[in-house]
């Protein structure tokens, strides 16, 4: 069959290779995709916010099955466009409808959604321009650090964590009034700060039944020991040390199966992957967030380790024949470092030639911000470059990762080299 994979990340490259691997894959197309998934697939430039420009490139190419990877299109509708087209409708869509997608799409929505199926997260309230100074006066009530999260899509970068209460105070005033993020912080959510150690935990549904993929942990801030900006995420390792069998099971009890049953409820179309946005507080599992997609970086590490079928994964999903499966993974741990442009998250140049690529031969290179130009690589965002490697322990696939990451070479290349100091038990 013909694919169509939405987005132009480490996640869609990812996604592509492991689809590619199935015999029951035809032609891979990746709108608009990037040089790692030009490799492997045909790429399409395509608006993909212009439906009916999509909805023609899918008649033309014969797609029998769209992948939707970014958010940003599950958010404004997608999947029910698909639906609701009657030339579209038979084609098989992996991504939850837009009733689905808001519980990425405003953190308020899914804090109520949480609230009436008794998920725990963190006590919060939801504030507006109108209601600034009841914000002010919320932040008084709490101890620091403070947490503030613009309600809707910031690409990422919606949160912040701040010691002092007057920076807290002008923060909120500056994503209220002064629209920090747009009109992702026209709502800012204020919320109880959770000490403990961060994960992430995978499912897909086909909105009845469901598998839990391999666990993960990211690392968001720029700088070493945790410090700085946040990013979209500077590297990843799966599986995560501390999720033994006693804590998943507190997860999927107290948060995978009401999630479900949740959906189900709510009469929700959802078929696509779930990411809960965990952290372990006294080894209780509290939701900080949840998102309607697989992650970047953690798809780079989560989805190399997945031994199923992914092509039959997603073809009983569309079809809720999910329980069907058997998800089968790799043992082994798996680490992956991000390679950034420099200056990145802020301000940061494109176009500086990539070498070193071909001498790569332990590790999978993932390619986000890349793009071909005079028959060179050259970096086209951000982050750049996703290094996955193997290993018995988290901590040898890691040194694989770093071993392989120093070949490649950039103008200003920048990654962290302190990925899983923070778990215990990784040797």
């Amino acid at each position: 069959m013909n694919i169509l994979i939405i987005g132009s990340g480490g996640r869609e490259h990812a996604l592509a290779r492991q689809i590619g691997k199935s015999p029951l894959c035809d032609k891979i197309f990746v709108s608009p995709g990037n040089a790692g998934t030009a490799q492997i697939a045909e790429n399409i430039a395509l608006d993909t916010d212009d439906f009916e420009a999509l909805k023609s490139t899918v008649l033309k190419n014969n797609i029998q099955m769209l992948v939707i990877g970014p958010e940003k299109p599950l958010v404004n509708g997608l999947v029910d466009f698909f639906k609701n087209d009657k030339d579209l409708k038979n084609i098989q869509v992996i991504g939850p409808s837009k009733s689905g997608a808001t519980l990425e799409g405003s953190k308020q929505r899914a804090k109520e959604f949480m609230a009436s199926y008794d998920i725990p997260t963190a006590a919060y309230e939801a504030f507006t321009r109108e209601s600034l100074e009841a914000g002010k006066k919320f932040l008084e009530e709490l101890n620091p650090p403070y947490v503030l999260k613009a309600d809707g899509l910031a690409g990422g970068k919606g949160v912040l964590i701040l010691e002092n209460l007057s920076d807290a105070k002008a923060e909120l005033e500056n994503m209220l009034t002064d629209q920090k993020f747009g009109k992702a912080s026209e709502t800012v959510i204020i919320e109880e700060f959770l000490d403990g150690i961060e994960l992430s935990v995978f499912a897909i549904t086909d909105g009845q039944n469901y598998k839990i993929l391999p666990t993960a942990k990211d690392y968001k801030r720029i700088g070493e020991g945790d410090t700085g900006l946040n990013t979209g995420g500077m590297g990843a390792v799966s599986p995560v040390p501390f999720a033994d069998q006693a804590f998943m099971q507190k997860i999927e009890e107290r948060v995978v199966k009401p999630t479900i049953k949740g959906l189900q409820e709510e009469k929700i179309d959802y078929k696509g992957f779930v990411f809960f946005g965990l952290i372990n507080v006294d080894e209780d599992p509290y939701v900080i967030e949840y998102n309607v997609r697989m992650g970047d970086p953690e798809a780079e590490v989560v989805l190399p380790r997945i031994k199923s079928d992914l092509l039959e994964v997603f073809q009983k999903t569309a079809a809720q024949k999910l329980d069907e499966i058997d998800l089968k993974t790799d043992s082994r741990a798996a680490a992956t470092v991000m390679l950034v442009s420099g200056g990145y998250p802020e301000h940061y140049e494109k176009g500086k030639e990539i070498t070193g690529l071909d001498q790569v031969t332990e590790a999978i290179i993932f390619h986000g911000g890349t793009k071909t130009e005079d028959q060179k690589i050259k970096t086209n965002g951000g982050r750049v470059l996703a290094i996955t490697a193997f290993g018995d322990t988290i901590k040898k696939a890691l040194s694989v990762a770093y071993r392989q990451a120093d070949k490649i070479h950039f103008d200003k290349k920048y990654y962290r080299k302190d990925l899983g100091n923070d778990l215990e038990h990784i040797d």
